[in-house]
C-alpha cells in the first residue's frame, strides 16, 4: 500500500505541478492566406492548436489539431517559429507551446464545435492583430517578422 501511495503522489505531482505541452499552428493555405479559428470560450480569433496527447509526437499533434479545428490537412511543417513557456501565456494553465508554420490544404470546416465557433482564412492585411486570444498576437508577429524564438 505504501508503494502505491508513493506512485500516486508522484503522478499527482507530475500532473499538477508541471506545465502542459501543446502546439500552435500558423496554417498557410496555397493562396498565402492564414487560417484562424474563432474560439468558443472567448469569442476571439486565434491560431489553431491544442495539447499533445500521451504517446503522440509534435507532427502528429499538429496534423490532428489542424484537422479537428479547421478541417484542413497538413501537407508540410515548414519551420519552427518558436517555443513559448511563460507561465502567464495561457490564462487557463501553465503550458508550453511549440509554434510551427505549416503548409496546409483542404476546405475550411469547423469540426470541433465544442471549442471552435468559426474558422476563416485571412490575408496578411486582414489579420485581426491586436485582439487575438492568449498570446497569439505575439506568435503571429514573431512569425511575420521571420523570427525563431524561445520565450
Amino acid at each position: 500500500m505504501k508503494q502505491i501511495w508513493r506512485y500516486l503522489k508522484t503522478f499527482l505531482k507530475v500532473a499538477f505541478r508541471h506545465p502542459i505541452t501543446g502546439v500552435t499552428i500558423v496554417p498557410i493555405l496555397p493562396d498565402g492566406r492564414i487560417a484562424l479559428i474563432q474560439r468558443r470560450d472567448s469569442g476571439k480569433w486565434g491560431l489553431p492548436g491544442g495539447l499533445v496527447d500521451y504517446g503522440e509526437d509534435i507532427p502528429t499533434t499538429v496534423a490532428r489539431e489542424l484537422t479537428e479545428e479547421t478541417g484542413l490537412n497538413l501537407l508540410n511543417i515548414r519551420r519552427l517559429v518558436g517555443v513559448y513557456s511563460h507561465p502567464d501565456r495561457d490564462p487557463r494553465m501553465h503550458s508550453i507551446t511549440v509554434l510551427v508554420e505549416a503548409e496546409v490544404a483542404g476546405n475550411l470546416a469547423t469540426n470541433d464545435t465544442l471549442e471552435v465557433l468559426d474558422v476563416k482564412a485571412f490575408t496578411l492585411e486582414e489579420l485581426p492583430l491586436g485582439d487575438l486570444s492568449h498570446d497569439h498576437d505575439r506568435h503571429l508577429n514573431d512569425f511575420l517578422q521571420g523570427l525563431t524564438v524561445i520565450a
